[in-house]
């Protein structure tokens, strides 16, 4: 008597993993093979696959020659955040494509990243995604050490007494005017803290300042640099917050 079929049945898989054949066609161990895989080294019929358990069959499966098996270090990208973007990870597609580092940009470097010192809805500015625990710590555990820098513009003028209060609300603050105008005028601010941007907010609120904008020019040495708005780029090895 046939059987009806199970509808809870686990699905049949079909083929082998792609780090089984890759190891077997390198003659190398699975774990290399997958470090190959998920360093974007492997092509299933010309197109990239990063996914170690991808299944094939009789696909063609190419091992670039320059290949090399060594673990994925965690990167760190560094955004130009407009003000009317939402606080979330960079995407592939808006990498800059001026990005000095060259480096091959691969689906890992856009998982489990963290934002140490983000910025408060409607800022725009300098920010910093990483998967780095290093330079997460860094971020958060040296911020009251890390300048920050900020330019704000406010509607009118900025007397020397409001001027103060600004560098008076952040530790080692400073604040110079950048150009003023009958409507407007732009501020250098620099200061410390975690919290920096939310403060420098606050502060301005209380001196009577109206703002217009808020944008993060550097954080520690790393500055926003030709960085394009809504773009990213690869933080390179040598530099340093």
């Amino acid at each position: 008597m046939n059987r009806p079929p199970n509808p809870g049945a686990a699905p049949v898989e079909v083929g082998e993993r792609l780090a089984k054949r890759v190891a077997a066609l390198r003659g190398c161990s699975r774990a290399e093979a997958e470090r190959l895989i998920e360093g974007g080294w492997v092509r299933v019929d010309g197109v990239v696959v990063e996914q170690p358990q991808h299944r094939v069959r009789d696909e063609r499966i190419e091992i670039d020659p320059n290949a090399q098996a060594a673990a994925l270090r965690p990167m760190t990208l560094l955004l130009h955040r407009s003000a009317a973007a939402a606080a979330a990870p960079p995407a592939a597609a808006d990498r800059w494509d001026a990005d000095p580092s060259r480096e091959r940009l691969l689906r890992r470097h856009l998982q489990a990243l963290q934002a140490p010192l983000s910025l408060p809805p409607a800022c725009s500015g300098l920010v910093v995604w990483t998967q780095d625990a290093a330079v997460a710590r860094r971020l958060m555990e040296d911020a009251t050490l890390l300048e920050q820098e900020f330019q704000l513009d406010v509607a009118g003028p900025v007397s020397p007494v409001q001027r103060a209060a600004l560098q008076q609300a952040l530790p080692g603050g400073k604040a110079s005017v950048g150009s003023s105008q009958a409507d407007r005028t732009r501020l250098r601010v620099v200061g410390k803290g975690a919290q920096a941007p939310a403060v420098l907010l606050d502060a301005s609120a209380r001196a009577g300042l109206a703002i217009l904008a808020l944008k993060r020019l550097r954080i520690g040495r790393i500055a926003l640099g030709p960085l394009p708005e809504g773009r990213w780029r690869f933080l390179r090895p040598f530099e340093r917050f």
